[in-house]
């Protein structure tokens, strides 16, 4: 029996996806006319062709210009931006909830969060140990206005909430204060899927929920009226590729009016003046929103969700889930011809309750580490797209491996001269940890080609000496897509 044989046999939801095989052939045919293998969807999600087609048109058709005027072509502009801000109210059922702030990007979402929220000496701020690097940096806001700033830690080894510890937190908090909590909805390092029950748990106890859904929204519908988190930030190009420069700060319609920005900038205000030192901020989300929108590339965004309407996505959530579950089963599988594992997996070795992000590394025969540089450099060479690094998720990456307070700090002894290379030098020494990992994420146009490509790339691996893997042969740490990249 073929790999493919036994993979329909176990998962039979598979065959009702088959037309996401024809959609890859008509909208992104250039992944096959290039041999390209592409297993990145957590760091970037790819368009389909129809989408730029279409927003080249819409372009072609109408004379738009800056929104911040009344002549007709910014009456033309604000139309299409509010048209589109209508369209991502109406697709996560926030309409007449929610207000909806274009951004840059998620960070960009979130550092509005981070500056407006009105933390409090008194008030806290509680992450989990599991959140992307634009969600650590809010506690430095925390932080500076006073307020305490916990962590809620994961459990090893599937790296999910430890729930007793995130509920003792949640417990301390005074109602009467200011309180945010902030966490993912999928972890961009594991894969992990955390509960969405917590939201009104922490509501209940007085707190507002901040939802990272930047990794979670590409496979899988968020419905804010079922969930009510306070925030939510989110990237339109992991969802559909394009465009790149546009993200959202979805805020619940009752917190607008305690958030209070530290500045004011053009747009954002109805009035200011320099003789009199003052300033009237604009109302809701124009008071939000610096500087001018990316009014041209904001039409795309209503492009992609209709995109994504019509694929629909139960099918999306059903293929990855095939291939996930496939993907760990098989990966868990490789073994050296001494029995030893070939892959160490982060996170949990089911798909339950997981999204399509997985982070692993390799090992020789021996136990020893395989450099995860060295790994994409070869499977660059094989045409295959995966990341490595930390995934700008330092907790999550640091409690997968294991590393301490002590590992950190003799890191970090060496001050300003550190850099990763020799981090993690000084980590392997310490116990043949690492310092960073392999991740391999899936999306829209996955299909079982490309996961079977991957095991065949890993399967060679097998038996293989570190000396006869060898070392990295170019200077992977000036590149800047994958330094540390998200």
């Amino acid at each position: 029996m073929t790999a493919y044989a036994r993979f329909l046999a176990g998962h039979p939801g598979y065959a009702a996806t088959r037309g996401l095989d024809a959609l890859r052939a008509a909208e992104y045919g250039r992944l096959d006319a290039q041999r390209q293998v592409y297993l990145d969807y957590t760091g970037g999600g790819l368009h389909a062709d129809s989408q730029v087609r279409e927003h080249a048109q819409l372009l072609g058709e109408h004379v738009c210009g800056n929104p911040h005027s009344a002549n007709p072509s910014s009456a033309e502009t604000t139309r299409q931006v509010e048209r589109t801000r209508a369209a991502v109210l109406a697709y996560f059922n926030g309409t007449g909830e929610y207000t909806a702030v274009f951004t840059l990007n998620a960070s960009g979402a979130l550092k509005l969060v981070g500056e407006s929220y009105p933390f409090e000496p008194g008030g806290r701020l509680l992450l989990t140990v599991d959140n992307h690097n634009s969600v650590n940096g809010i506690r430095e806001f925390a932080r500076a206005k006073g307020a305490r700033v916990d962590y809620a830690p994961l459990q090893t080894p599937e790296l999910r909430l430890d729930a007793p510890a995130l509920d003792a937190l949640l417990a301390e908090a005074d109602p009467a204060r200011a309180n945010l909590l902030a966490f993912p909805a999928q972890s961009n390092f594991s894969g992990v899927r955390h509960p969405l029950t917590l939201i009104a748990t922490a509501r209940s106890r007085g707190w507002h929920v901040l939802l990272d859904a930047a990794a979670f929204v590409p496979t899988n519908r968020l419905d804010l009226r079922a969930t009510m988190p306070d925030f939510v930030t989110v990237s339109f190009y992991k969802m559909f590729g394009y465009p790149t420069g546009v993200g959202c700060l979805l805020v619940r319609n009752a917190l607008l009016d305690r958030l209070r920005r530290p500045w004011f900038a053009g747009g954002t205000v109805n009035f200011a003046t320099v003789q009199g030192r003052l300033h009237v901020r604009s109302p809701r989300e124009a008071g939000f929103e610096d500087g001018t929108l990316d009014y041209l590339g904001i039409p795309a965004v209503e492009i992609g969700l209709r995109h994504l309407e019509r694929v629909g996505m139960e099918t999306i959530q059903a293929r990855v889930h095939c291939l996930t579950d496939w993907l760990l089963t098989e990966l868990l599988a490789l073994r050296h011809g001494n029995g030893h594992p070939l892959v160490r997996l982060y996170g949990p070795a089911s798909s339950v309750e997981r999204g399509g992000t997985l982070a692993m590394n390799f090992y020789d025969p021996d136990g020893h580490l395989l450099d995860y540089r060295r790994i994409e450099e070869l499977a660059g060479r094989e045409r295959i797209s995966l990341r490595t690094g930390c995934f700008c998720n330092p907790g999550a990456g640091e409690t997968a491996e294991g590393l301490t307070e002590d590992d950190m700090r003799a890191g970090t002894a060496e001050g300003a001269a550190i850099t990763l290379p020799r981090f993690r030098e000084i980590i392997q020494h310490r116990g043949g940890k690492s310092a960073g990992a392999i991740r391999v994420s899936l999306g829209l146009a996955s299909n079982f080609a490309d996961v079977e490509r991957f095991l065949q790339f890993a399967a060679g691996f097998r038996d293989q000496a570190t000396l006869a893997v060898g070392a990295v042969s170019f200077d992977i740490e000036s590149c800047r897509v994958i330094r540390d990249g998200s």
